[in-house]
């Protein structure tokens, strides 16, 4: 009987946390891109430090869709220059607070 009723608990508290686990994950990021507009010159660079390769230059008012928001001081985003859609990541401060 305390071997069933231990068995018992014990896949209980396995589902709920794996379904809290679930509930976050799915609630905290969205896969769409969405469309911000850059406040200052800003550069799209391949990987995220200063010696990365410079893929675009973005100038102030441009449309960038930002798809991933990475680090504090990273979003991953996507710009299409000259025809070409190009991905890569820029500061975070090139975009307007929210």
């Amino acid at each position: 009987m305390n071997r069933t009723l231990l068995l018992f608990l014990s896949l209980l508290g396995f589902t709920a946390c794996t379904a809290a686990k679930e509930n976050t994950s799915s609630n905290n990021t969205s896969k769409t891109p969405v469309a911000h507009s850059t406040i200052v010159d800003c550069v799209l660079y391949d990987g995220m430090t200063k010696e990365s390769t410079q893929l675009a230059s973005i100038t102030p008012g441009s449309e960038v869709q930002v798809t991933d928001t990475v680090d504090v001081y990273f979003v991953k985003a996507r710009v299409t220059k000259d025809g070409k859609t190009v991905n890569g990541y820029m500061y975070r401060t090139c975009f307007p607070q929210r």
